[in-house]
Formats: C-alpha cells, structure tokens, sequence
C-alpha cells in the first residue's frame, strides 16, 4: 500500500523513495507499529462511557488516508482544504466537493497518518476523557508516550525538530502554520536498515510537522458575523419592512400617476420619486447601521483576541519557548493549565481541578509509576498522573509531557462548546430600560398619528372634500401609512442600547493602548463610581530589585558602591547614650564582600541563593542578551551571586539532589528547598521575609573582618548562638533597611540527619509539612533589595485624592516598610490608621467598620486580609478597586467591584478572577482606568441629551405638522426623517461616544452608583433645546410665507415653489440645530467653554463635516427625493443663524440656577433622590435597576414588533433565556417555547391595552376641534 506525499527536498539515495510517473510513493517501512498485537487500542477495547464509541488503528497503512497531500491528490479524491490557516492546524476542517458537508471531527481523526508519530491526536485526547490509566498504560506508560511523540522528559523537543521546514510554513509561535500556504512541510525520512528508524522519525519531526498532526495550542477565532449577515439582520426589522411595502406601493401608484391617463399637461412626472428615495433612505439606513454595528464586532474581536493571550512555558533542548505536542511543560503555582497531558516528575504539585471535572479537592499529581503501584489503594486516585487543561496549580513545581492541544484538548472542546456574546453592562441594563420608554411613547404617538389621519381621510372621503380621483386616495393613504411608520422609525432609538457598547468597545481598545486590558467590559462602567482603590506595592515599585545592602551573619555588613552610598549602613551607628552597642559591626563595600567571606561560606551563600530559586536563564528577544526570568526577588538574588563571581546557578542547580521542595506561599512568607549533600546528610534551605524568618532561627554564621576565622579547622561553617544581644541586632538592621524602604530577605539554613527527620510526621511521600522544618535555623544573611517607586506614583496618588477616591495599601511588608513606602506615595497622612493584617482579622465586624474608613495601610497582610477589606468597605456603601498578583488574591479580586490584575508579575489565576490587566503592574495605569471609565459614562450621557433633544423634537413636529395638514402631511417628509434618523442614531452615537478621556475628569468626585442617567443639566438642555427646535420649525412651517414676504401667490406653479421654499428652510434649520447642538452636547456640567478638547476627537470633527456636506448636496441637489429646493443665500443664513443660536442658547440654560429645576424635576417624577435609602437593601452589586425583570419583559415585547437588529441583540436574547430559566428551570424546551410566547403575548396585550386607553381619552379631545369644513391645504 503506498500513500502520496508532496515532493521532498532532502532525498538520499538510501531512503525508501522513489519516482513514478504519477506521484511520489513512500513505502510502509515498519507495518508492526499499525499491528493491533504490537500497539494495542488505546482504549483497551473498552467504549467510551462519555462518547460510545471505540477508538483503534488502522490494521494497515492504506485504511488511513495521508494527511500530507498536494493539490493534485486532493482533487483526486474530492477534497478541498480550508485555506484558513489557523482553521485548517486547529480545525482540521475539510470539505467535500460533492456537498457531503463537514465531516465528522471522530471519521477525519481516523483519516489522518500520524506517522512519523504514533498516536492521533484524538487518541490522544481521549485518553483524559475520562482519564484513562489503562490506556496510558498500553502503549507503554510514560517511557512509551515519550518514545511516541519524538521527545524527552528532561530536554523536550531538541535538535532536528526545533528547526524549521525547508519547504515553507512559519516560525515557531508566530501564529500560522504555513497550511494552505504552499506545499506542506518536509516529511523526516528514515534510513530502512536503521532498526530505530521509527525513533529517528518522531524525534527529527519539525515543529510544523507536529502542528500539522496534532494542531496549535489556539482556539479558532470566536465567529464574527460579516457585513453582508448584519445588513440582512437590519432588513429583518419588521417596521422597516412595513415601511418598504409602504414605498413600494407609493412608487407603484406614484408611477400610474405619473404616466397614466390623466396626468395634466406640464406637470413634471416626480410622483414616483418619493417611493424610490424611501426606498433608498432604507437602504442607507441600513448599511450605515450595519457598517456600525460591523465595526463593533471588530472591536470586540480585538479584545477577545488580546483577552485570551496567554504564555505558555516550555522545555526544548532545556529552554523554555512556546507549546505543541510532544513537549515538556512546566508546571508552576498560580498557573492556568493550557493543554492535556501526562505529569512526568514535580514536587507536591497540587491542582484545582474543579472547574474541569467537577472534583472539590486539590488533585496531588503523582507519576505514571506511582499510579500504577497505587492501583486499588482505598481512597487514592489512580488517575493523578493525567493534567487536564484549564486546572489551577494551587502549589509545587513539575513537569508533564503534552498530548493535546487546542480544540483538541479538554478545556478547549468546551470552551468551544460554551462560546457566547458577553454580558450586557449595568449602563446597557438602564438603557435598555429607557430605551424600551422612549420606544414604547414613540410607538403609541406614532399609531395615535396613524389612527387620528385615518379617521380625518375617511371623514374627508365622506364629505368629498378635497375632491380626490381613486389614484390620488390611494396616494393619500398610503402617504398617511408612510409618514405613521417613518415616525416610529425614527422614535425608536434603536442606536441608543448600541452607543454604550460602542463606547465601551472604543474605550477598551484605546485602554490597550495605555497598558489596560479590559477582560470584562462592564468593569469599564464601574471604575467610573469607585471610591475606594485597595493597591499593594507591586503598582507602586518599578519591579526592577537590586541587592544594594546586607548583613552576613550578625556583624558583616556590605553596601553597594559604599563609599556614595554610606548612609546604608548601621554598623557604626551609636545607641542614644553615644556608646556603640554592637561593637563587633563592620562594613565594607559589596564588591569586597569574598574577602571576608571564606570558600565554604561562599559556597553555602550561594546555594542558598541557587538551589532554592525557581529563576532561570533566558535570551532576551529585543536585545539577545542573556536574562534571568523569574520571581522579581529571586532574579536580584541570581543577578547579585553573579556579581560575586560565585558558580554558575545553573551548575550549582544541576548538581543538587533535590528531595523535597517547599514553593512560596504568601501565608508562610518563606520558600524552601532540601537537598541531599555529599556526605549523605540532608539540608534544608529557607528564604523570604526576615522578620518571620530570624525568629525560627536559634544560630548565625560568624564572619571577621580580616577574612579569617570564619570557619572551623575542619571545614565547618563557624556559628554562634543568637542571644538577645544579636536579637536586637538582627531587629535593628531590619528596621534600618526597611526604614530605607528595603525589601529585606532572610537566607537560612538547617542541617539534617536523615530523611525524613526524627520526630516528624511525613505524609506517606517522603514530604514533611513546612512547620516540621521551620525550626532550629541557622542565619545565613539578610539581604536589603531595592526596589524604587515608580515615576509619578506620588502625582497619581495626589489624582485619585483629587478624583474623590481613596486609595489604601495593602502589603506583605513590616510596618516600617509600609510606613516608609507609604509616606513616599502620598498615601499615608496624619491621622491615618496602619494595621497589621493579623490584627486587623481579629477584630470584630462592628470593629472593622469603624476603623476602616481611616485604615490606610494594612501591613503583612494576606490575601485573605485583603478580601476581609474588601468586603467590609463594600458593607459601607464603598465602590472597591483592587490589584492582586497571586493564585490567592482571586477571592479579593472577585469580591472587588473592579478587580485589577498584574500583566507582568500576576499568575494566571489571578488574571482570570479580575475585571482589568494591568500590563505594567503601574498604579498609574489605575487612575488611567477610572478616567476612561468616567469617560464612558459621560460619553454615553452625551450621546444621550442629543438623542433625547432630537428624538421630541422630530416625533412633536411630524405629530402636529401632520394632524394640522389636510394632506396628512408632515413638514419633514419620510425620506428626511430617515436621513434625521441617521444622524440622530449613527453618527451622532460615533462622534459623542468617542471623546477621548481628558485629566479634568478627575476634577470631580465619583457618581453614585444609584446615580440616575439624567443629570438636572441634561433636563435642562434637553427641555430647552428641544422646545426651541419644536418653535422655530413649526413657526416656519405655519407662517414661513409671511415671514420671508412671499405672501399668497395667484400662479399655482410659484405658490408650490414658495411652499418649498419655505419647508427646505424649515428642514435645513432642523438638521443645522441637530448639528450645533451635537456641539452643545459635548459638556455635561456647567462650565461654558464647549469645545474643549474638541480637537482630539477626530471622529467628532469628521462626522460633522459630513453631515454638513452631505446636508448641502440634499438641499443643492435633492430635488423631488428629499422634496426640497434650491434656497438662497438669504434662506441659508437664516437656517445657519437660527442653528447656531443653539449654542448660545446654551450657555444661557447653563447660566439658569439648577435648584428650581432639580425641585420641579423631582416632583414631576424624572429625579429619584439618591440620598434617600431604599426601604429594603438591595444587592450592592445591582442597586439602581431593581426592576430588571420588567425591563427584560418589555424588551422581549418590542423585540417581537421590531424583530431585526433589535431582536438580535444579545440582551434579548439573553433576557429571554434567563427568564425561562428562572420561571420554568425544569420544563422541556418545546414548553419553554409555547409558555414563552403565551407571555410575550400577554405583554402585547397589556401593551395593547395601555394604548386604547391612551387613545381613548384623547379622541374626544382631538375631534371636539375638527372643523365641519376642512380648510384648503397649503
């Protein structure tokens, strides 16, 4: 059997291929590996419990297909390969050409030749689901799945198969594969006579082999709707429906008119055009809103593009570097898995497996050996040894092979699974709201038009007067039909829960740019009402750490570069009665610090460093400089051995037998490591923070300033007891360092006897609890490590104080280390309170509500302090911001209203729990956040007065201008309602959403979450602005031909003319208004000056400009479409004139006194008073919308109506889900669905019947002043 494969460029004449006329043709050298005898099924011949399915080989090569196919072959049998490269690696889609359709993921894994490697990928996956130790055990345990991927558990992936292929594809982790690209990559080929050929194959396989076979560790792109999709979506809209069945009718009859019978002679045939523009403004409307709506989906991509980026570790050749198949991955605390494997070797690694499988308990990781002897123990897991994908490593350090990647993995199949839009934000939750308000008046004042010109045309056909031919009746009507359903286009404000997602999208995109990710798009919304930021002193610092001081023992003290820096040390420092206490001090200059220390003492010195250190080397990308990368701390350890000219870490590393390690926790503030030493003793090293430390310490090491003595005759370190005298001295030095705003590190040392130790209780692994060893210490040194503040930390704090926000620290540090730092920042300030964060857990509840509203500073605090904080600043009415790095800052950074993550130092945990990334760890980049997210809001309220002010003042002038016209026409005809509606709803969501953020927004104290939308500045401006649009319209409307002297013309030709004359004046001073109030709409408090800032917002300046020009070239050249005429200059300057007085009629409703307005607003109901409690205490984190439940409800009703873009919006569709879920969770689907639509129903009805009562009571009122004889129209 022989299987095509594209040409290759390294044949010898060895190889097992040769040339024919039709392809190349590789030979099946080893048959036994596709022997069911030889490599069994990884199942066992078991089904899949979870799938019911078994998975085998293929008994020979030809019942797979090759997976490396050239074009030709693939036309040959009928396959066409997705050109989507990162589709084509993760997807494997293949289509056919007969329209079978995709193939199923099982059927094309089955197709597919692993060769050069051993196993599918689907095997492979499916070993993990369910774990499956026998499987594992089949093909030879670990040693087997090693030997079958090509790698090695100690250097991974090396040589030949880190090398790229000759043929094409990409670099290793730049995102392509190179499928679809060119040919494929280059086939390993085997010697025949070589007995390991079959190794060989696996282990020289290049990377883009390995990517072809098993995939890339991504996620195919979240699917994107294109502009084609989104466009139909719009059309779908039920009333822009009705409204093109209206146009078309019109232009049908519009048509007779124009070239029937009884047209008269002279009149042009313009009849039709209003059809055709009606038609052509819905087709406008909806690649505008389409083209919106598109580029908001880009957006979101972006984010969810950056928002999944995630760095993965890996060992090839002993180097860390990207992931595929095969590899050796590193496993740390605070770590997200990334992909399934096989856990090869660690120290206690413990993992959270609950979010994957559903289990509780932390996971202890043991080797595919130990499960095998473990097998049938009571209550021991026999399946540690697999790591499934998307577990928390809670603690320890390891390794395990990769055998799944991307949507091959667990992880991925259900985080394809589970793909959905993002949640609506607490802003589009009260948008949606007012939304539905303004939709629902809009919709009754629209069919109250309808009804009221209907009962007026058929009143006006019983009277035959005006008299009308059947065409012209027809015409009438359907002009009535137009004009109703345009003013409901135009009331409802479809764009308006649009614009806070659009300026959300914006925002965060710009947000990026400033080192912000924003993960979850509502936090964006909730920095702008925070009150309080909880920050530790990881923002603060540069996180550049240096060894710049230290003590050696008790006495030996050293300083970086001395003799500028003389200040840093204590040694010669008198006690307050002028006597030098410690006499024996001595200090000398860090480059010196060999000559008093001896060879032994310089080799325990740096292991203490080494060996105990998770640190390691690496090439800088930007420099290709070689770099530590690691832990802040353990990099200023290496970096300062280095500098002492001691060992090379990594030989000093690989030449320690490590028997147990003890990986850093924040509760125990401390880090060890226990090693095997050359006389057959253990030894256990410690180090971390030096306050905790010192105190289990019970020696010190002994240096002499001459450099001798330091030993004993028999090579033993010299020590001493630690007595008061050097407790203080030890005391001492730590608050001098920490008083100069020095980290300060304790090293510490313990000899043992055995392992496990005497009078110690191990847990069955040879592992002894970290309190077992923590005794009986020998004081090595404690280093001081500089790590500087930051530039402009000071000012940012000074901005947040100035924004109205507080800002509180929280840190592992002493007291006198927070103190210091604290002082520095601004922070702390007289009157202030600094705990210590085991103190502050003690106290009782009544007791931290009084105490933290001056709390600043929470010293050696815990995770667990921090969320205890948390929660009590929240019990107060607070909005909390807080940063966290660590696995165990995730319940604090949950808990928080905003949590902010660090993008350089923070675990993965951490990043998943928060809201924000911090990608530069600065705390600056916290105030950034709260300016962009008070810009949010006030981009959103700008939106808002504009839509509001335009939205009355369009839907009260087509009311009354229609119901006074015999016609039952309106002074803004349908098609330019449609082109207001564009401006009120797309652009005008672009150019006010889009301001960028500005410092003066935080000159202001934070809103209240309870906030209301509308401020009393808005009332006014919307009342005002408004009422005036509605005034100089209609007066033009009614008495233009007065105003302007035309007077009544006898000529019916030039009457007409005037009467367009004087609409295009009065459309053309509408849409001019709406253009200088958008101006007007851009300050939202009282302050005058309304084009601040108005240079930076491009979109702002471009949108404007082309509203003018296109509103010239309708006036210039719209004609008969949009029912004008060509004005003069004079008309001109009376439209500019009356729209610009816009602006200065603001200032002037600027200038009003707001008190008189706020007491009349509140009384009419538009104003809640946020002072004022609820009477039963809401959720804190949904005060403000309790009546979410009848919003979803009204929303679902109108969707129905509308149907289009408002129907697919994700609220809708989510709202519906989340009341079905809570009123029926236990019904099927199909009962879900009829009781679903029994209820929109209900709502209809309800609505219905809102409506006829409305309507009722204003019939009378209405025809009470009907006249019996209808005066001529104008």
């Amino acid at each position: 059997s022989t299987i095509s494969i594209p040409p290759s460029p390294t044949l010898s004449t060895r190889s097992s291929i040769h040339f024919n006329s039709a392809s190349l043709v590789l030979r099946n050298n080893r048959p036994e590996w596709h022997n069911p005898s030889i490599l069994p099924s990884l199942d066992g011949g078991n089904l899949n419990p979870r799938r019911r399915s078994t998975a085998t080989f293929a008994t020979t090569a030809g019942d797979t297909a090759e997976l490396y196919r050239g074009p030709q072959q693939d036309e040959e049998l009928g396959l066409i390969r997705d050109p989507t490269p990162t589709a084509a690696v993760s997807e494997k889609r293949w289509k056919c050409k007969n329209g079978a359709g995709m193939q199923d993921p099982a059927a094309l894994d089955m197709q597919i030749d692993p060769a050069p490697f051993r196993f599918r990928p689907n095997d492979l996956a499916m070993m993990l689901d369910p774990k499956n130790l026998d499987a594992l055990e089949n093909i030879g345990g670990t040693d087997g799945l090693l030997a079958g991927l090509g790698t090695k558990s100690d250097t991974g992936l090396g040589g030949a198969s880190l090398t790229r292929s000759t043929t094409g594809g990409s670099s290793p982790g730049d995102g392509r594969t190179g499928v679809g690209e060119g040919p494929a990559p280059a086939i390993a080929l085997t010697d025949p006579d070589d007995e390991k050929g079959d190794s060989k194959g696996a282990f020289a396989a290049s990377l883009d082999i390995r990517r072809c076979v098993y995939g890339e560790n991504v996620l195919p792109p979240r699917a994107t709707k294109s502009l084609l999709s989104l466009m139909y979506t719009a059309l779908k809209d039920k009333v822009l429906i009705l409204l093109s069945v209206a146009a078309v009718v019109s232009l049908a009859l519009g048509l007779f008119q124009d070239f029937g019978p009884s047209r008269p002679a002279g009149d042009p045939p313009v009849d039709w055009v209003e059809g055709v523009a009606i038609l052509v403004a819905i087709l406008i409307v909806v690649i505008v809103g389409s083209v919106n709506d598109w580029q908001k989906e880009r957006q979101f991509q972006f984010l969810n593009e950056k928002k999944e980026e995630r760095g993965v570790r890996v060992i090839r050749c002993g180097v860390e570097k990207e992931v595929v198949v095969g590899d050796i991955a590193l496993l740390e605390p605070g770590e997200i898995v990334p992909c399934d494997g096989v856990f090869l070797s660690g120290h206690n690694v413990k993992c959270d497996e609950s979010g994957a499988t559903g289990e509780s308990d932390a996971i202890r990781k043991r080797s595919y050996e130990e499960c095998v002897a473990l097998r049938g123990s009571n209550g021991v897991s026999n399946t540690a040894c697999f790591i499934v994908s998307g577990s928390k490593v809670l603690e320890g350090v390891g390794t395990y092979v990769v055998v799944a990647v991307g949507t091959k993995s667990f992880n991925g199949r259900i985080m394809m699974a589970l793909r959905e839009e993002s949640n609506s934000t607490p802003l589009q939750f009260k948008l949606n709201a007012l939304a539905e308000l303004i939709a629902k008046l809009g919709s009754a004042v629209g069919l109250i038009l309808f009804v009221a010109l209907l009962i007026r045309f058929f009143v006006q056909l019983g009277a035959s007067e005006p008299v009308r031919t059947a065409s012209e009746k027809g015409i009438v009507f359907v002009n009535i039909l137009i004009i109703a359903v345009t003013l409901i286009v135009v009331a409802v404000p479809e764009g308006l829960p649009l614009a806070v997602t659009l300026a959300l999208a914006f925002a965060a995109k710009r947000m990026s740019h400033e080192k912000l990710l924003v993960r979850i798009l509502g936090s964006c919304e909730t920095t702008a009402s925070t009150t309080v930021v909880c920050t530790d002193q990881g923002t603060l610092r540069q996180n550049a750490m240096t060894v710049v001081a230290g003590s050696v023992g008790i006495h030996g003290k050293f300083v970086r570069h001395i003799e500028r820096n003389v200040a840093r040390t204590n040694a010669n420092d008198p006690n307050e009665a002028g006597v030098r206490k410690h006499a024996n001090d001595f200090s000398v200059d860090q480059a010196q610090l060999n000559t008093i220390l001896s060879p032994q003492l310089q080799t325990l010195f740096n292991e203490a460093i080494a060996v105990n250190s998770t640190a390691f080397e690496d090439t800088s990308p930007e420099t290709g400089e070689t770099i530590f990368v690691g832990s802040k701390t353990e990099m200023a350890l290496l970096q300062f051995a280095q500098e002492m000219r001691w060992p090379n870490f990594r030989t000093t590393r690989d030449a320690a037998i490590v028997v147990q390690m003890i990986p850093f926790s924040r509760e125990r503030k401390a880090m060890g490591v226990v090693v095997k030493t050359a006389s057959g003793k253990f030894r256990l090293y410690l180090k971390g923070a030096s306050e905790i430390l010192s105190k289990k310490c019970v020696q010190h090491v002994i240096v002499h300033k001459e450099g001798s003595g330091s030993e004993k005759p028999s090579g033993e370190i010299e020590t001493a007891e630690i007595d008061e005298l050097a407790k203080d001295n030890i005391t001492r030095t730590t608050i001098f360092y920490a008083n100069q705003m020095l980290r300060t590190i304790a090293l510490c040392y313990r000899d043992l006897d055995s392992w496990p130790p005497r009078d110690t209780v191990n847990n069955g692994n040879d592992e002894v609890a970290y309190e077992d060893l923590a005794h009986d210490l020998t004081l090595i040194a404690i280093v001081g490590i500089e790590d500087p503040l930051r530039p402009g930390v000071a000012e940012a704090v000074k901005q947040c104080q100035r924004a109205g926000v507080t800002v509180k620290m929280c840190t592992g540090d002493n007291v006198v280390a927070a103190r210091s730092i604290a002082l520095q920042c601004g922070i702390f300030s007289p009157g202030g309170i600094i705990m210590e964060g085991p103190v502050f857990r003690n106290l009782s509840p009544t007791e931290k509500i009084e105490i933290v509203p001056q709390l600043q500073v929470l010293a050696r605090s815990s995770p667990e302090d921090k969320r205890i904080l948390v929660e009590t600043l929240k019990q107060i009415g607070e909005i909390v911001g807080v940063t966290g790095d660590g696995t165990n800052d995730g319940p604090a950074l949950k808990n928080a209203n905003v949590g902010f993550s660090m993008g350089i130092s923070g675990t993965e945990v951490a990043k998943e729990a928060s809201d924000i990334v911090l990608m530069d760890d600065n705390f600056a980049s916290i105030v950034k956040a709260i300016m962009w997210g008070r810009c949010v809001n006030d981009a959103v309220r700008k939106f808002l007065q504009f839509q509001v002010s335009a939205n009355v003042a369009a839907v009260v002038i087509t009311f009354i201008s229609a119901v006074a016209s015999v016609q039952g026409s309106s002074v803004l005809s349908a098609v330019q309602l449609l082109w207001i509606n564009i401006i009120m709803d797309t652009f005008a969501a672009l150019a006010l959403a889009t301001d960028p953020a500005a410092e003066s927004l935080l000159n202001r104290k934070p809103d209240k979450k309870t906030a209301p939308l509308f401020s009393v500045e808005m009332y006014k401006q919307i009342l005002f602005q408004s009422t005036y649009q509605i005034i100089i319209t209609l007066v033009f409307h009614f008495a233009g031909l007065r105003i302007l002297g035309y007077g009544r013309s006898s000529d019916a030709s030039t009457a007409r003319q005037n009467d367009l004359i004087v609409q295009t004046l009065a459309f053309n001073t509408f849409v001019f208004a709406q253009i200088f109030n958008s101006f007007n709409c851009r300050r939202l408090d009282r302050k005058l000056n309304i084009f601040e800032g108005v240079l930076k917002n491009w979109y702002f300046i471009g949108i404007t400009s082309i509203e003018i020009a296109i509103q010239v070239l309708i006036v210039f050249i719209g004609g008969a479409t949009f029912q004008v005429t060509r004005i003069g200059g004079r008309e001109w300057g009376i439209s500019l004139a009356l729209g610009v007085v816009s602006i200065p009629l603001g200032v002037v409703i600027r200038l009003l006194p707001s008190d008189p307005f706020e007491t009349l607003f509140k009384r009419l109901g538009l104003l809640g008073n946020p002072d004022v409690l609820p009477t039963n205490a809401p959720n804190p984190d949904t005060v403000g919308w309790n009546a979410i439940t009848r919003v979803r409800d009204n929303l679902n009703t109108f969707a129905n109506v509308r149907g289009g873009r408002v129907r697919s919006s994700s609220f809708v569709i989510k709202s519906r889900t989340a009341r079905l879920s809570q009123e029926m969770p236990s019904t099927s689907l199909r009962s879900r669905v009829g009781k679903s639509r029994i209820f929109t129903l209900r709502n209809e009805v309800r609505f219905s019947t809102e409506f006829l009562r409305v309507f009722i009571a204003f019939t009378p009122i209405y025809f009470s002043g009907i006249p019996r004889k209808m005066p001529p129209s104008m």
